[in-house]
């Protein structure tokens, strides 16, 4: 299966949902590799029976625009509940030569794939399982650098200290309410009048009144506010960004914001979660993260930035894989931490 002029045929396979997808993207990108992107959308009664179910029949390979029309890849990286039986699916179809990673906990047991890794917060473990602190991201070493290199021009005039704010919004776990929002603005505010040249985004799940109270508010101080129109400057904010305020409502985020080595300010909503609880606390023992409260405190530390770690665990085992099926190996061009 292995192609010579573009490496090994790899596929990233979710059924679509933009975090999965995004996870497995990031890793397969530190691998050096362009995957081919693979979406299943299994439907009733199959999707009752997922994660431990067969896949949706409907998708089957050789069924009309099945999403596993081989051939099949050399590496598979899958995230997500539904996409488990599709993976099972392929590794077998495969004769056993596609070798398998899941990004977090399948929810069917370590022997799933080849190599899964899982959030060091869960409690899944054993001899193919790698956990680590932070989720894998996209937000690479070298993104951050040529960002530093040459700042974006809609942030580079904004004053020290300059202060990123990744604004959330409510999820299964969290709510903003009212109290929330004008808790929130007002520690904004204090900042920004202390002169802090503010760089904010938003999400598609923040309540509509915190948008407009953070729009409002960067008006006022002269920050930043994307507001959709023009190149995403996610990575930017973060490069530039001499301390980043995030809220709690999302693990991803808040990892993403430790590969830049700048301290964390973490504002909670109302709701919370014990894996949660457990993350905060791994994170505060790296001197990574610090309660907001309307001023900026903590010191840079060593970025934290787990992806090359995952992608290296699936390079030595793909490798091994091979080895043992008799198959040349290849070399990854792997991202440097």
């Amino acid at each position: 299966m292995l192609r010579e002029e573009t490496g090994p045929i790899t596929w990233v396979l979710t059924d679509g949902k933009a975090g999965d997808e995004l996870q497995a993207l990031s890793v397969a990108e530190a691998l050096g590799l362009v995957p081919e992107i693979r979406r299943v959308k299994p439907k009733a009664p199959f999707t009752w029976l997922m994660p431990w179910g067969p896949i949706d029949l409907r998708e089957r390979p050789g069924a009309p625009d099945s999403p596993l029309a081989p051939p099949f890849p050399d590496l598979l990286i899958a995230s997500g509940r539904r996409a488990v039986a599709y993976l099972r699916h392929v590794k077998r179809a495969s004769g056993g030569r596609t070798y398998t990673v899941f990004l977090k906990d399948p929810r069917t047991g370590p022997q799933t794939a080849d190599l899964i890794w899982s959030p060091s917060y869960d409690r899944l473990r054993g001899p193919n399982i790698l956990t680590t602190l932070t989720p894998p991201h996209r937000v690479s070493a070298q993104r951050i650098e040529t960002a530093r290199a040459k700042p974006d021009p809609r942030l580079a005039h904004l004053p020290h200290p300059r202060v990123a704010v990744l604004a959330g919004g409510n999820s299964r776990h969290h709510r903003f309410t009212e109290e929330n929002i004008a808790r929130l603005v007002e520690h904004l505010a204090s900042i920004a009048e202390t002169g802090a040249g503010l760089m904010v985004t938003a999400s598609r799940r923040t309540p509509a009144t915190l948008r407009e109270a953070l729009m409002a508010l960067t008006s006022k101080h002269g920050g930043f506010f994307w507001d959709g129109t023009g190149e995403n400057p996610y990575v930017d904010l973060l490069a530039l960004a001499d301390f980043i305020v995030a809220t709690a409502d999302s693990f991803n985020m808040i990892g993403e914001a430790a590969a830049t080595g700048r301290p964390i300010l973490v504002f909670e909503p109302s709701g919370g979660h014990p894996k949660l609880d457990v993350y905060m606390n791994g994170l505060k023992s790296h001197g990574i993260v610090h309660p907001f409260e309307g001023r900026l405190e903590g010191q840079p530390y060593e970025p934290l930035n787990s992806t090359p770690k995952v992608a290296k665990a699936i390079a030595e085992g793909f490798s091994r894989h091979r080895r043992a099926l008799g198959l040349p190996d290849i070399a990854f061009p792997l991202e440097t931490p």
